[in-house]
């Protein structure tokens, strides 16, 4: 690895700080050769718990797009785009991109629950926020072919005659999910409607007029349709239908995918917001639970997807709830998760030494248990649980929301804390913005290389931008 410095934060906590700091550190283990699973410089982002001797070193598709949240973030120690450039490499020639590859065969991972191989469509979404970490529009020119094949391949081979899509309940990746009869996943369709959204906003960066059109005209067609046909006003939910399109019952975390594409209205959102709150759904005591706890299948001990909480679905519901500006409970949601990692990964009473994992238990401290897997939950499962650790850490705990192509850095500030960030790279300019109080009063403190505009939102009754030179500056909050 370049032995260029991780981004530093600050935060009042300072075992938050330990543990974003212990992520990166743990990181470099799980860069290896593709081939050999051996620790590479030049490889591929892989969970190495495997036997290499059986030829299973395996890039998933889910993974490779969520881990690309995180790894913008690294200051280039860490190329974000890695995995997802080999998933691209992988296209066949009807645009199929299959949901695994085993990297040692270079073979797609057949599966006789998902025998198309079809993931979670949310390539777009990923670049969208690579675009906005990078600025690189070169990239996405290339990857834009790639990019509109895939979603051909998809209309091609699972959109039905109602304009939804139909895939296997394991396209979603909630393998053990009680989601009997299910035929169209609100999940799956939401996911279609978010990269459709991504791809519409991606055609408009190349100031291709067409493109962002046809698939603005994609996105507000499945929005229609989820909301005539998934939402129920009784239970204030997305449900899944059957084959005849008929409301099932089971309330899963896919229900909170339609906040990340943005298809409730204010009435139908604060329904759904609801649930994340209310102890007999999903406001359990660890945000959020796979399933609602008051499904027959739900247990406390997580059994998976009957219950268990998984970093990826959180970050999930946690960028829906930025949709709808409910950044307060965001950050509440996210502040109690991390707690939780850091009591599993220290636990107060046991002898056993603690990690990071795959899954944690809903409604107390630890991790969580599948029936008949003793491998379960996969520990320093890295893959997924920096998301909380380190993009949740800096965009929801500490607030800030950069983007490079618009030179802005957006900080809310909830309560006045002493937090920030120091030396993050946004390409060739290194910024630090940190809270302090002082002897005048609460300052923010900030350093750059470059012009930028700084916005800050502070308790939801300050909020201004203002343009950051180059140098050190500091402001007063007092003054603002």
């Amino acid at each position: 690895m370049n032995k260029k410095d991780f981004p530093k934060i600050h935060f009042y906590d300072q075992d938050f700080v330990d543990i974003y700091d212990k992520s990166w550190a743990w990181l470099s283990d799980y860069w290896l050769n593709p081939k050999t699973g051996e620790a590479s410089s030049d490889g591929y982002f892989i969970y190495p718990g495997v036997d290499p001797e059986k030829k299973e070193l395996f890039i998933d598709q889910f993974e490779a797009i969520f881990a690309s949240f995180f790894l913008v973030y690294s200051n280039r120690n860490y190329p974000a785009n890695q995995n997802l450039d080999y998933l691209y490499s992988k296209q066949e020639p009807n645009g199929a991109i299959r949901w695994r590859y085993n990297t040692v065969t270079g073979e797609a991972v057949k599966d006789s629950e998902n025998p198309e191989g079809v993931a979670m469509p949310l390539f777009a979404w990923a670049e969208f926020n690579l675009y906005h970490k990078s600025a690189n529009k070169k990239r996405i020119k290339d990857i834009m072919p790639i990019l509109q094949k895939y979603m051909d391949w998809i209309d091609a081979t699972f959109k039905q005659p109602n304009g939804l899509y139909a895939t296997p309940v394991v396209s979603s990746s909630m393998r053990n999910s009680p989601r009997e009869n299910a035929v169209y996943l609100v999940d799956f369709n939401s996911a279609m409607a978010i990269n459709a959204a991504h791809m519409s906003a991606l055609g408009e960066i190349l100031n291709d007029k067409d493109l962002g059109f046809q698939y603005k005209k994609m996105y507000f067609s499945l929005k229609t349709r989820i909301n005539n046909l998934m939402w129920d006003s009784e239970t204030g939910f997305y449900h899944d239908l059957d084959k005849d399109e008929k409301r099932l019952s089971h309330k899963t975390i896919a229900g909170f995918w339609p906040l990340l594409a943005e298809l409730p209205n204010a009435d139908k959102a604060d329904q759904l917001i609801a649930h994340l709150s209310n102890p007999a759904t999903f406001g359990t005591d660890h945000p959020f639970p796979t399933l609602s706890a008051d499904h027959p299948a739900f247990r406390d001990y997580g059994n998976g997807y009957c219950g268990s909480v998984y970093p990826a679905f959180n970050f999930m519901v946690v960028k829906g709830l930025e949709k709808y500006q409910q950044y307060d409970l965001a950050r509440e949601a996210a502040i109690r998760h991390v707690y939780y990692i850091l009591e599993a990964l220290s636990p107060a009473n046991s002898k056993e030494r603690g990690s990071l994992y795959e899954a944690y238990l809903p409604c107390k401290e630890g991790f969580a248990h599948l029936d008949g897997d003793e491998s379960f939950p996969r520990k320093k499962y890295m893959h997924t649980i920096c998301l909380s650790t380190i993009a949740m850490m800096i965009e929801n705990i500490i607030g800030l929301s950069i983007s490079l192509p618009r030179k802005t850095v957006d900080w809310i500030i909830p309560n006045l804390e002493i937090m920030g960030i120091e030396n993050l790279s946004l390409k060739r300019n290194l910024i630090t913005i940190l809270s302090n109080k002082s002897t005048r009063g609460w300052e923010i403190q900030m350093e750059s290389e470059k012009l930028y505009y700084f916005t800050i939102n502070i308790l939801n009754s300050k909020k201004k931008t203002l343009p950051i030179p180059s140098g050190k500056c500091s402001m007063l909050i007092d003054k603002l």
